[in-house]
């Protein structure tokens, strides 16, 4: 049996600057209507900008939807049709005032596919060096950096929430320990 749900109408309902949100009608793999509830977005990228030292660098900043301040690896989300490469490299810059010799391309997470079409490309970047930060205008930001171990450590004790940083921090400790089994990513 297919899985797959066909789309009959696609309603938007809300465009906005970041998000769009869709009320679709569809219809199930048994052939019975439904509604789909949809948030449409142009997508994101998050960098691990890992260090000689084996440090991630991250920023803190406030998030207006939970009212707290999350310690994140730096990220953005992509302007439409834009390379994700491109979009980490001034993310990197932007947010950590760096740049990379090196970006590996760890694959891509999507945040909640439940009602949103948002996939964010994931980067692991080495071989850092200073330039300056430049933050966007509505942006206030805290660099941090924290050893790799205890970045694990503070996501298996619910100190770092950010799913896609989640994500990352184990994707990054994962590889570090095949490549000290094998001899080679990194």
């Amino acid at each position: 049996m297919s899985l797959t749900e066909k789309t009959v109408r696609k309603n938007t309902v809300y465009s906005g600057r970041i998000i769009n949100v869709r009320c679709d009608d569809a219809e199930l793999p048994n052939g019975k209507p439904c509604i789909r509830e949809v948030v449409e977005h142009n997508g994101g990228v998050c960098v691990a900008p890992l260090t000689a030292g084996g440090e991630l660098i991250f920023v803190r900043q406030f998030r207006y939807p939970y009212m707290e301040e999350l310690l994140e690896l730096p990220a953005g989300k992509l302007e439409k049709d834009e390379d994700p490469l491109e979009a980490g490299k001034r993310e990197l810059e932007e947010e950590t005032g760096r740049v990379a010799d090196r970006f590996i391309f760890a694959g891509q997470f999507y945040p909640s596919p439940g009602y949103c079409g948002e996939i964010i490309h994931l980067y692991i970047a080495t071989g850092l060096r200073f330039t300056h930060t430049h933050p966007d205008e509505d942006e206030f930001l805290e660099i941090e950096t924290i050893p790799l171990k205890k970045a694990k450590s503070m996501v298996m004790n619910n100190e770092i929430k950010d799913g896609k940083t989640i994500a990352l921090i184990l994707k990054v400790d994962a590889l570090l320990t095949e490549e000290n089994n094998s001899g080679g990513l990194l």
